[in-house]
């Protein structure tokens, strides 16, 4: 489908089952309809080739329609386009990719970093920031120890500023970011420094703006947008009546294709999809009256086609509603999905964090949002505080909201770090997003780069999220549990508002892992907690070390021995040091 480019020249597909006529135009033929008439194949589509058509030519469908209406339109399947309202461009595919051999991490092993291209890095503050600038961050981001870059929406939409999630043309890379080249540049460039690349997509609905599919070969019911939408009441979501046809023939696979050619073409190692409440349900809710079981069963067809093909690649779904079925095999009845974003983490932990007063913090919201797995996976679920909804829509960033216009305050910087910490030791596929490791304050805003001076300023805490991130992908050798499946709180003083847990994957020494934290503004000294096993534990990280910030209060937690007796359900327990608003991780020394 589309433009597809070969020695002889360039054949054009294209997909209008209520034109009457169709050919394709553009500078080559002075705009001129009759010079490169398509002709009409089965089921409606239409195909010609044009010979001697190079690589970059700008071009157009015109359409006449069955009322003798003449229309003009950016082909659905451009993958390069002027602009969102501009011509579509003939796309050369080839590129050089190296000898490369990128290896997907394991589940258990990645560590997300959202990103959005024109706001992360934007030296030139008139314009957005590009793949290539993303490409000039990636030192940092490997030596911070991401493996994989979450890339919000970064097809073409109309403008120059976005979040991406207003697709005008699905197929598209962004012209402001530097188009289909630079993208690639940006994988192949990721890759070589250890990272994956899951790029979000946008599939529960498309446009508004400038979307030539809308009405795209004329024909259209009850006001709707024709061929490649619902025109009736499943039309409706929140972004207006722009949700594709699921139960289309034509749109599943349209849909299909764009899902593939990101893993195949582009070579991107997963893909997170929007919002798909939204393509199962007409509500996004749990209403089996509003069910769109053919939106059910498109995305599942996608993530068979993705797992028969690339197993080795990730599917991230968001939904939001805690439907194990999400994540669930397909052959037991699920959508396939290989982890979903998980709510039941991230409210109740920021809630945590955020409550202004300490005897209002509930741990056993905490402990609840520590064992929450699906299907029994503890790596269904990607866990968070901070992402691109959550630190806007009237929302900020979580020392922002702790207080508000002093970000970089005590409280605050000693909060965020707790829920940092648990987002790296608790059970899941741990994500931050951009700047948080250098407390980022106020709300996300795509006309609002990040500021990266910042990073210098609390070079400390940037070094904190370093040591947590090498903790949780064991490269020392001693904490190889918080890789592992298994998860069990051990204490819990909702009146003190302090919590342990161990995790472990086959257990013992330089595997089982025990983190305390303390949700209080009260130092702790000499406190009493059950350890799973005897003998010396050692304290690999201590969040109150001076070194991540001058004003923690460097309070000293020795490594600590266990004494036999009774404690937390444990056959003994030892005694640990704990500074307000504090986390120390435990383990002992590998046999």
């Amino acid at each position: 489908m589309g433009a597809i480019l070969h020695p002889a020249g360039t054949t054009f597909r294209v997909w209008a089952p209520h034109a009457a006529a169709v050919a394709v135009v553009g500078p080559f033929n002075d705009w001129n309809p009759t010079a490169h008439p398509l002709q009409h194949e089965a089921d409606g589509y239409w195909a010609a080739t044009v010979t001697g058509l190079p690589a970059g030519t700008e071009y157009k469908f015109w359409l006449k329609t069955a009322a003798g209406h003449e229309l003009t339109r950016h082909d659905p399947y451009a993958r390069e386009v002027t602009h969102s309202n501009g011509n579509s461009v003939v796309h050369d595919p080839a590129f050089d990719w190296g000898d490369n051999q990128f290896q997907m991490p394991a589940w258990n092993e990645l560590m997300i970093y959202e990103l959005h291209v024109g706001t992360f890095h934007a030296p030139d503050p008139t314009r957005p920031g590009t793949f290539l600038d993303v490409v000039d961050k990636l030192p940092y981001l490997r030596d911070l120890g991401i493996n994989c870059l979450e890339i919000m929406p970064a097809t073409e939409f109309p403008g120059s500023r976005s979040w991406g999630y207003n697709p005008a043309h699905p197929f598209a890379l962004e012209t402001d970011y530097g188009g289909p080249q630079a993208f690639k540049q940006l994988v192949k460039a990721a890759h070589a420094h250890g990272m994956a690349v899951v790029l979000d997509v946008v599939y529960n609905h498309f446009g508004p703006g400038d979307l030539d599919l809308w009405q795209f070969d004329g024909w259209h019911e009850n006001e709707g947008g024709g061929i490649y939408f619902y025109n009736d009441w499943r039309a409706e979501t929140p972004w207006g009546h722009n949700r594709p046809d699921y139960g289309r023939e034509e749109v599943r696979r349209y849909i299909r294709d764009n899902a593939l050619m990101w893993l195949d073409e582009f070579r991107v190692d997963g893909l997170r999809a929007d919002a798909i409440a939204h393509i199962r349900n007409v509500d996004g809710s749990n209403d089996p009256a509003r069910d769109l079981p053919e939106g059910w069963a498109l995305m599942k067809w996608i993530n068979e086609d993705i797992r028969a093909r690339m197993p080795w690649k990730i599917t991230i779904a968001e939904d939001l509603l805690g439907n194990e079925y999400i994540t669930k095999a397909p052959e037991d009845g699920g959508q396939g999905f290989s982890a979903q974003w998980d709510a039941a983490f991230v409210y109740p932990v920021r809630e945590a964090l955020t409550t202004p007063h300490d005897a209002d913090r509930s741990m056993a919201a905490v402990a609840a949002a520590l064992l929450q797995t699906y299907n029994g996976d503890a790596f269904q679920r990607v866990i968070y505080t901070e992402s691109h909804d959550e630190v806007a829509n009237g929302k900020a960033r979580v020392p922002e909201e702790i207080m508000p216009g002093d970000a970089a305050h005590w409280f605050p910087k000693k909060r965020a770090t707790l829920g940092a910490a648990l987002v790296f030791t608790a059970p899941g596929i741990p994500m931050i997003f951009q700047g948080q490791e250098f407390l980022a304050d106020g709300s996300f805003s795509d006309d609002q780069a990040l500021h990266w001076p910042r990073a210098d300023e609390h070079g400390g805490l940037v070094q904190l999220y370093r040591d947590l991130i090498s903790l949780r992908r064991n490269r020392h050798g001693h904490s190889r549990g918080l890789l592992g499946q298994h998860t069990q709180v051990l204490h819990l003083n909702d009146e003190q508002k302090v919590l342990a847990f161990q995790r472990w994957a086959d257990g013992g020494p330089g595997d089982t892992v025990v983190v305390v934290l303390n949700f209080a503004d009260q130092t702790l000294e000499n406190y009493r907690i059950g350890l799973p096993a005897a003998g010396r534990w050692r304290v690999r990280f201590n969040s109150d070390w001076q070194g991540y910030d001058q004003q923690f209060g460097n309070f000293e937690s020795f490594d600590t021995e266990t004494e036999p007796g009774d404690y937390d359900d444990c056959a003994q327990f030892a005694e640990v040091g704990l500074a307000p608003y504090s986390v120390l991780i435990l383990s002992q020394e590998p046999g």
